[in-house]
């Protein structure tokens, strides 16, 4: 693990109320516990970043938010909805609102880039094909990627324009929420910038709640407005990225330093 670099600077932003709530939440898989008693509050409108262990659960978190992956016990509210209590249709709508970018991008195969952004568009909105292609030319546009991709394979896309593209596609719906999952895993350093920036950029210009989760230090310190630590099946450390760089608890400065390893 990298120590930080770059700072955020959030100390002028305002404090905002949680769009999500993850409340007493535990969960395992037989006898492998991910959470236990659990608290995370995600604050509107900024980004908050989960940090962690490989195979500490970090990805869990996100599709519990979802509905992918029910909690064993406790509340999951997004917008004050309770996902723990919702059917398949209210999932559905939630999903629409909270957009889930993958950690390979998930693109379909079979599809064309312009095809693939335009996907949700096609299945939830009324708009007439001249309105979508409007639509997924000023999404690529937003994500730094030419109008000349359009008619590509995701195959002849490299990983960073995979997940410029599913961003794109996430983009495209409005959501109020994206949940960043990995976003950097497999990148160079150019292009984990590149993703940092969109992340920034869509926080900023469209003014969406971001929870990325990674394992990249620097990302986590330069993107977020908040930062989580997970450890022991709970987020001991909740703060700023200043907060964190300067703590002098024992378990945050070993982390920021390096000095507990990645899980197997």
């Amino acid at each position: 693990m990298t120590a930080p670099g770059r700072i955020a600077d959030r100390s002028a932003r305002p404090a905002a109320e949680p769009i999500i709530r993850m409340i007493g939440v535990d969960k395992a898989f037989g006898d492998h516990v991910v959470y236990r008693d659990m608290y995370l509050d995600v604050p509107k409108g900024q980004t908050t970043t989960i940090i962690g262990p490989s195979g500490g659960g970090k990805s869990v978190c996100m599709k519990m938010i979802i509905g992918l992956l029910r909690p064993d016990r406790g509340r999951i509210l997004v917008d004050g909805a309770d996902v723990t209590e919702m059917g398949e249709e209210e999932l559905r709508a939630l999903r629409r609102r909270v957009a889930y970018v993958f950690q390979g991008g998930a693109l379909f195969d079979s599809m064309t880039v312009a095809d693939n952004v335009a996907y949700g568009l096609r299945e939830h909105t009324d708009l007439s094909e001249e309105e979508i292609d409007a639509k997924v030319r000023a999404c690529l546009d937003m994500v730094g990627l030419s109008d000349d991709l359009l008619d590509e394979m995701p195959s002849s896309l490299s990983g960073g324009m995979k997940k410029r593209v599913a961003l794109a596609r996430s983009i495209a719906m409005e959501p109020d929420v994206i949940l960043y999952d990995e976003p950097t895993t497999g990148l160079d350093p150019k292009n984990i910038a590149v993703i940092g920036d969109m992340i920034l950029k869509l926080q900023s210009e469209l003014g969406v709640t971001s929870l990325v989760v990674t394992h990249d230090m620097p990302m986590a310190f330069r993107v977020s407005d908040h930062i989580a630590m997970l450890s022991d099946h709970k987020f001991p450390f909740v703060g700023t990225p200043y907060e964190m760089a300067t703590s002098e608890v024992d378990l945050v400065r070993d982390f920021v330093h390096g000095r507990i390893a990645d899980a197997p």
